[in-house]
């Protein structure tokens, strides 16, 4: 068994991988999708982790108030569209979970 060579370069598989990127990003935008931000998916990771967090944190404890406002904060990234939103409202769940467990 004799291995053959590779004859296409790694340049033209790498081009033809980012225009088949390119045509389902203008699919996408055609269905009037887009996709989020990096900064967005970060925020919306981040704020769903502490969510669950202070959701588990509420249900152990029997506090009601950081039980739902984990939930809140899960749910948040569904309801906020732009990045500096979720941003704040993630922020503005998390400083009232702080002030309600006290």
């Amino acid at each position: 068994y004799k291995k053959q060579a590779v004859t296409q370069p790694i340049g033209r598989y790498l081009s033809r991988k980012q225009s088949w990127l390119k045509n389902f990003s203008a699919f996408l935008h055609g269905l009037g999708l887009t996709l989020p931000s990096p900064t967005y998916l970060f925020g919306a990771i981040l704020f769903g982790i502490i969510g669950f967090a202070a959701y588990r944190h509420g249900k152990k404890a029997s506090d009601m108030a950081t039980k739902w406002g984990g939930i809140a904060l899960m749910l948040s990234p569904y309801a906020t569209p732009g990045t500096w939103q979720l941003y704040a409202v993630g922020s503005g769940i998390c400083v009232g979970i702080t002030i309600l467990r006290r």
